[in-house]
């Protein structure tokens, strides 16, 4: 009897460990870069050791993975918004005669850019840090409907049916008239990761309502970069690498269109040396700096950003190293000189494990 009941009790310790097991994998290899009930295998977020502004202390530290982030009074001062402004101003200065950081305000920047007038907001889009959300965000301000639940998902992308008018359908005296005036934001994320994030979601998992990135522009991209001809594979991760590091990538950004949008950097996207920005937002603290851009805007009364899975937005070291594992250093070196710029107008950390 006494054996029995030790059988009994070894089988309940065992479902109860595979119960707990299962709960951790559930929480720690959520995708990061799709905020739904998506997930897939990921490698354990790793947060960066420093980074962030000069000077500044870095507010991820010692944050675990699936931690809910702290509230934004205890997580982001108000005063980090100001200093990443004043970062932004100065190293838009510093540069200038470098040309990393400035690019024209033309049609394709104005492209970019969502206007929703009945508030005052001008939002500019860059993929692949959450921008889908806000567009859901504006979508509701602009009365195209009553809550962000009711919006239809095929529909948000959809820029002729969305209710979001461009930057670039204005005349260029209303242009300026709300780029001086009006509430203006971005929201900007390790670019290293962000290309990785592009990189999976167009060509790994590819949609198939966008069968242009496998069928046209991954094809392009290996006939001129993959070293070995004779390799049959789809398009991997360094030939995606070389293609970006090249300073003649714009023969193919040509071929490709707006279709580029996915990876250029910000600064092309959103001219920020030009366009003076109300507040520049980041991916990594997003859960702090969404309700912060509402309060700022006037509009937290309205509206609310989607909720965020704890711990999903933070950088992912361990995922960046394994994916720049068969790049070599030659081509992570002229990526790294397309994307300075982004790195340092941000405040983002030099990536020497990948360059050293």
């Amino acid at each position: 009897m006494h054996q029995q009941w030790l059988l009994l009790a070894i089988c309940f310790w065992v479902l109860f460990m595979f119960m707990v097991a299962s709960k951790f994998i559930t929480l720690t290899f959520k995708d990061p870069d799709a905020y739904s009930t998506r997930q897939e295998f990921l490698f354990l977020t790793a947060v960066p050791d420093s980074g962030g502004l000069p000077g500044q202390k870095p507010f991820l530290k010692d944050l675990k993975p699936t931690e809910k982030l702290p509230s934004a009074s205890v997580l982001v001062h108000p005063l980090v918004y100001m200093e990443r402004l004043e970062l932004l101003r100065n190293v838009c200065r510093e540069e200038a005669l470098r040309n990393l950081s400035h690019t024209v305000v033309s049609k394709f920047v104005l492209d970019r850019i969502f206007v929703c007038d009945k508030h005052k907001i001008l939002f500019c889009q860059t993929p692949k840090v959450g921008n889908t959300q806000w567009k859901k965000v504006l979508m509701v301000l602009n009365g195209a409907f009553p809550s962000i639940e009711d919006i239809p998902e095929n529909l948000v992308h959809d820029h002729e049916r969305n209710g979001l008018p461009r930057l670039s359908s204005f005349s260029r005296a209303e242009v300026q008239k709300r780029l001086k005036t009006y509430f203006k934001f971005f929201i900007v994320r390790d670019p290293f990761e962000r290309l990785i994030s592009a990189f999976k979601d167009k060509f790994v998992h590819n949609p198939r309502f966008e069968p242009w990135y496998r069928h046209l522009i991954a094809p392009g991209i290996i006939r001129k970069y993959r070293r070995n001809r004779t390799e049959t594979r789809g398009i991997q991760f360094e030939d995606f690498v070389r293609y970006l590091g090249d300073p003649s990538h714009r023969r193919l950004d040509l071929q490709f269109g707006e279709h580029i949008i996915h990876w250029v950097t910000y600064v092309e996207l959103c001219a920020p040396c030009e366009i003076t920005y109300s507040v520049v937002g980041h991916h990594e603290t997003l859960e702090d700096d969404a309700p912060y851009i509402l309060r700022e805007a006037g509009i937290d009364h309205l509206v609310s950003y989607p909720a965020i899975p704890p711990g999903i937005t933070a950088y992912n070291r361990t995922k960046v190293e394994h994916y720049f594992l068969g790049v070599s250093k030659r081509d992570i070196r002229r990526l790294y000189a397309r994307f300075e710029g982004d790195f340092r107008l941000f405040g983002y950390q030099k990536p020497d494990f990948l360059l050293d």
